[in-house]
């Protein structure tokens, strides 16, 4: 009778969670361990872990601890007890290979010895028993095929006969903080900074632990803290003691912490002259600050450094090169076993042929001169983070450095936080991306993740897009960039489509028909903003510097390569950038055969086209239309697009929590609005030179002038003055 009254509780209680949404702010991001409502995969759980065994004594094991009760109190509905020996069928083993419970299972440990942090989950017979292993070779390891577990058992997958082997691609997987120490966030649109510097290190957030968990289920492994417009105050003393704080937070979860280094610290805090790195008592000083940082924090991971671009001081400053700069840190943080991350993210004060060749200018003949624990970080594109570009030619050239690529998750010019907008396939489309390095198709994955083993340690950073919103990024769904960037960073050669499945069945339903609808808005959404902001390769159209909303009209800023008109370079002729032999020449940065292809204008894709070319207003497109036809069929089906996706949205309303539901709709409304305003804005102004009717079904609500003189002088995320 009590077994019939408990199925008769559950089966009210499922009924109850599918016919009732339940509130969510969405602060669980996709930890979420609310009951799973598949009955038969409830049962198949129930018998197969009876008990679990977590052996070892870390703290991370204490993480392991809770994270496993948390997770199967909560999806299961009932109390799996914890146990310190095998007594039954179905008892879950955790631990490192060499604790008790795990050094004398006889298992091929030399799947584990491609990385620490590789992991193993086996179906084992052990003792007689029938139970389930997970181990490493560390601690960190075993917490990473934990929540691997945890993740199979969210997304309502069987565990029987699943053998797991999985190993990182990369060893550093990185988030790039652009907050200050006041607590702003440059091109941050989800509130404040995570950290409370003012209250560190006497109070400690539960969010600092909240966030640990939730990179740690996706694989980050490392956080730089602060601005790549660096403030040398960090380094001080009183900062440390603060740093070290949220460092011991970080590291159970294993996540070590980074800080960016402003060259110029020796004579902002060091009371020196010069800053020089070929001077011994600069030198010196940064020896003596590596010491210091390490006294606090003895896993400290390293340095990120923003140097000569723009107006942030560096070696070149003193004649000196980004090889030099990069040296005298690497040599300070050698002994720690510390790693230096040199953007490569660079333009000079002097107006460029084409701002897009510089990076590769400057750090090309620098090739195979960096010490080995550095790595140089290049943006995923030539340019900065446009909506699409094609992939850096460093990418393909730098043949004896080891290259880390830095995506953007915060969305400086994809609608910031109000636009929906899944940018893996934007990051899985630069992965594939064949390079044609060492006379061979490589992929940009194939070369960040050194395939070859030549380096000393690989590296990917993602610009975070966290602030303290009570749902983390602002936009309910640009959590889903977070988790994206996170499964790229262990595995770069990952699927999109797979990604978006994990990340929607974790964080709001399992049920397929919301799935579906939802996956149907996220992956062609990047798509999507391309289509209504820069369409067929166009680029950097937005605001002034504040980034925000379409402005292709400006011109007449300090720097020529800082306007709309120095990029798009419309004119009665036609519209786009000449990159070509015949042009800029910016194409020769590239390996053959992708030279040739862009070069010609007849084989270079549509979606690159003005990226690459000055095309004429009357060119056939591939779709039979003039480009000018393409333009306004692009710009159109971008704001269809958006409409489709509100349709796709009202689809979930069942299955969605009435919250976050509300708060998706009306920004999808907002995109709406955007969108088109992008459009018509665009459309007119371009229209200026074409001299042509718009084509399409469609007609601007305003007039150019009326967009020409909107302002926004507090639109979030502006890059501070200082």
């Amino acid at each position: 009778m009590n077994n019939l009254a408990c199925r008769i509780g559950y089966f009210l209680c499922c009924l109850l969670v599918t016919t009732i949404s339940i509130a969510d702010d969405g602060y669980r991001l996709w930890l979420k361990y609310d009951p799973l409502t598949d009955r038969a995969i409830v049962k198949h759980y129930q018998s197969s872990i009876t008990s679990i065994l977590v052996d070892g004594n870390s703290e991370t094991i204490d993480v392991i601890k809770r994270e496993l009760a948390m997770a199967t109190s909560g999806l299961l509905q009932s109390k799996i007890p914890f146990i310190n020996r095998i007594e039954k069928n179905g008892t879950l083993v955790i631990g490192n290979i060499n604790a008790s419970s795990i050094a004398s299972l006889q298992f091929d440990r030399s799947l584990l010895q491609k990385s620490e942090e590789a992991y193993l989950i086996k179906n084992m017979i052990v003792k007689g028993k029938r139970c389930i292993v997970i181990t490493s070779r560390s601690d960190r390891g075993v917490l990473y095929g934990v929540f691997y577990f945890i993740r199979l058992l969210q997304t309502q997958q069987r565990i029987d006969g699943r053998d797991v082997v999985n190993s990182p691609a990369i060893a550093n997987r990185i988030l790039n903080h652009w907050d200050n120490l006041d607590r702003t966030v440059e091109r941050g649109y989800a509130g404040f900074s995570l950290w409370d510097w003012h209250r560190l290190p006497a109070y400690v957030d539960q969010r600092y632990h909240d966030y640990a968990r939730a990179n740690s289920s996706i694989g980050i492994n490392g956080t730089v803290l602060t601005n790549v417009n660096a403030n040398a105050q960090v380094l001080t003393p009183f900062y440390l003691e603060k740093v070290k704080a949220l460092a011991d937070v970080f590291r159970p979860y294993g996540i070590k912490v980074y800080l960016t280094a402003r060259f110029s610290a020796p004579m902002e805090i060091g009371g020196l002259s010069t800053a020089d790195p070929s001077e011994k008592n600069v030198q010196q000083w940064w020896n003596d600050k590596v010491k210091e940082i390490y006294r606090h924090v003895p896993d400290f991971g390293g340095f990120l450094v923003k140097a000569n671009s723009e107006g942030q001081p560096g070696p070149q400053n003193y004649k000196r090169t980004h090889a030099d700069g990069a040296n005298m840190l690497a040599d300070a943080l050698a002994p720690f076993g510390g790693i230096v991350m040199w953007r490569a993210f660079v333009y000079d004060n002097e107006v460029p042929v084409d701002r897009t060749k510089q990076a590769y200018n400057e750090f090309k003949p620098l090739d195979g001169l960096f010490r080995k624990n550095v790595i140089v970080q290049v943006k995923n594109g030539p340019l900065d983070f446009q909506p699409r570009e094609p992939f850096h030619p460093l990418f393909g050239a730098m043949e004896k450095t080891p290259l880390m690529m830095e995506f953007q998750l915060t969305q400086e010019y994809l609608g910031f936080a109000t636009h929906l907008a899944f940018l893996s396939p934007m990051w899985e489309e630069c992965l594939k991306s064949k390079t044609f390095a060492h006379d061979k198709p490589s992929t940009v994955a194939e070369i960040i993740s050194d395939e070859s083993r030549q380096y000393q340690s690989t590296a990917i950073a993602g610009v975070a897009n966290i602030g303290n919103d009570r749902n983390w990024c602002g936009h309910p769904f640009a959590q889903s960039n977070w988790y994206a960037f996170g499964r790229l960073a262990w595995d770069p050669f990952s699927n999109s489509s797979q990604i978006a499945d994990e990340w929607a069945r974790m964080t709001f339903s399992n049920d397929q028909n919301t799935i579906q609808n939802i996956k149907s808005m996220m992956l062609p959404s990047r798509e999507l903003v391309v289509s209504y902001m820069t369409p067929l390769g166009l680029h950097h159209l937005m605001g002034w510097n504040h980034h925000y909303g379409p402005a292709p009209w400006i011109k007449d800023k300090p720097r020529v390569d800082w306007t709309s008109v120095y990029y798009h370079r419309a004119d009665s002729m036609g519209i786009g950038f000449n990159r070509t032999s015949t042009g800029s020449n910016a194409l020769e940065q590239y390996q053959q055969p992708v030279r040739d292809l862009y070069e010609s204008l007849d084989k270079c894709p549509d979606e690159l086209l003005l990226w690459f070319h000055h095309v004429s207003w009357n060119h056939k497109m591939t779709s039979g239309r003039t480009l000018w036809e393409e333009m306004c069929y692009k710009y159109q089906a971008g704001v269809i697009g958006v409409n489709n996706m509100k349709t796709l949205w009202d689809k979930t309303r069942a299955q969605v929590d009435e919250e976050r539901y509300n708060a998706v709709k009306q920004l999808l409304e907002i995109q709406y609005q955007e969108a088109v305003w992008w459009r018509d804005a665009c459309l007119l102004y371009f229209q200026t030179f074409s001299k042509k009717p718009m084509y399409g079904d469609f007609k601007p609500a305003h007039t150019l002038e009326y967009y020409q003189q909107l302002e926004f002088p507090f639109a979030p995320g502006i890059k501070p003055k200082w």
